[in-house]
């Protein structure tokens, strides 16, 4: 028997339907929905930035993102930092659209549809579902082009954001469980832990300093990846964190 699932009332998963959908300069509201937003930054997502930027991690983070609560209440959310002035706009955003178009972040990505994930499956994956977004101002849906979520997830290459978010999703429900008991906000372990999701360059820093690979059995070609890209540094990171808080890694120590 197939389990019926409950969503918000109004909001019906897209499955396999068609739908319209065109964003370019000839619309009228043409960087409208680049104003305005309260758009929490993923871990990947601020590697993709940082590097199309040519910046130091932690240079980003203070120019282009704030701190505050969000769902977790034991971790902070890193958010964009939108512009001071009245248009209250992305600070990628120029005349000519979006300056980090090829490295914008999982919601630009995804938009104009809005992804949910069902983890509550004790065996398999997750499981994806996708809706789309209401906004009235927004007139891209009524051009021509049309696509299937399949379709449009190929088309805005989301698949790695995605892949690298449901890893994230996992730390922060570790996090969630408040591991750092006693320490309060900002405390030794909070720190690291922060270190480790946003600040990729302090944690290469890190790494190198303290010899952190050479604790762990690593084939060498993952010591060569890890020891190049910013994103296989992160899952290392990643793994790192659920062996500190969790013991339920793949790292196994020498």
């Amino acid at each position: 028997m197939l389990e019926i699932k409950q969503f918000p009332e109004g909001m019906v998963p897209l499955g396999d339907s068609v739908f319209n959908f065109e964003c370019h300069p000839g619309l009228a509201c043409y960087t409208l929905c680049c104003r305005n937003v309260d758009m929490i930054l993923y871990p990947y997502d601020i590697i993709r930035l940082k590097c199309a930027l040519g910046l130091d991690s932690e240079d980003f983070l203070r120019r282009y993102t704030s701190l505050e609560k969000g769902d977790n209440i034991y971790f902070p959310s890193v958010k964009l930092k939108l512009t001071e002035d009245d248009s209250r706009a992305c600070p990628f955003l120029d005349d000519n659209g979006c300056r980090v178009y090829s490295d914008r972040p999982t919601a630009c990505r995804t938009y104009p549809l809005e992804r949910a994930v069902d983890r509550s499956r004790c065996n398999g994956a997750p499981e994806d579902f996708y809706f789309m977004t209401d906004h009235t101002y927004c007139l891209g849906h009524g051009e021509r082009k049309s696509f299937t979520v399949k379709n449009w997830l190929r088309n805005q290459r989301i698949f790695e954001h995605n892949m690298m978010n449901d890893i994230w999703a996992e730390i922060d429900t570790i996090f969630a469980g408040n591991p750092w008991k006693g320490e309060g906000a900002g405390g030794e372990k909070q720190q690291l832990a922060f270190l480790v999701c946003y600040n990729i360059d302090g944690l290469r820093r890190f790494v190198d300093k303290q010899k952190l690979l050479s604790h762990f059995k690593l084939e060498k070609a993952m010591r060569r990846r890890i020891g190049s890209d910013d994103s296989e540094l992160l899952k290392f990171g990643f793994e790192w964190l659920k062996f500190i808080f969790s013991k339920s890694t793949s790292l196994i120590i020498k």
